[in-house]
């Protein structure tokens, strides 16, 4: 692919909601194709999470929204060969990836967690990311971090 880029593939709305960004979310937690599984782990941990913050004003919907926000990425370090040294060089990242990154953290995160049931997990963390805490968050820190600490090679950037 030198030439062309290749087209951005049209992603359908999902059915509760009537959004794109749910559908993306559900498409990397998918396994094997599963895509109906999937969605019954995201409607009810959203149910969970509706449950778990009652007095909360906003929507469940809302509520991941605002947790995939509070854990998206601004910036992130490549790895850069200039002469016989390699820089870690801080860049801005594109919004189609911080997206598609700040959703596999929150699902990697998830997974890793203790709890019975993928969508119980998946909520938890979802609430953990809504208040700014848990190991997604952390994640998004720590890359933050490392840019921050390596400013002094943003003069690389390619």
């Amino acid at each position: 692919m030198r030439k062309t880029k290749p087209k951005k593939r049209q992603v359908l709305p999902d059915p509760v909601y009537g959004d794109v960004r749910v559908t993306k979310f559900v498409n990397h937690l998918m396994y094997d194709g599963k895509k109906s599984i999937s969605y019954d782990i995201f409607y009810s941990a959203l149910n969970t999470v509706k449950a778990k913050l009652p007095n909360e004003e906003k929507s469940a919907l809302e509520i991941w929204k605002a947790a995939l926000d509070n854990i998206t990425p601004q910036v992130e370090v490549k790895s850069r060969r200039v002469g016989g040294a390699t820089f870690q060089v801080p860049t801005e990242i594109r919004p189609e990836r911080k997206e598609s990154i700040s959703m596999k953290n929150l699902i990697l995160y998830a997974r890793k967690r203790g709890g019975k049931t993928m969508a119980d997990k998946l909520a938890a963390e979802i609430v953990d990311a809504f208040n700014n805490q848990g190991g997604a968050y952390k994640r998004k820190e720590d890359m933050h971090r490392m840019a921050e600490a390596n400013r002094a090679f943003a003069h690389f950037r390619f």
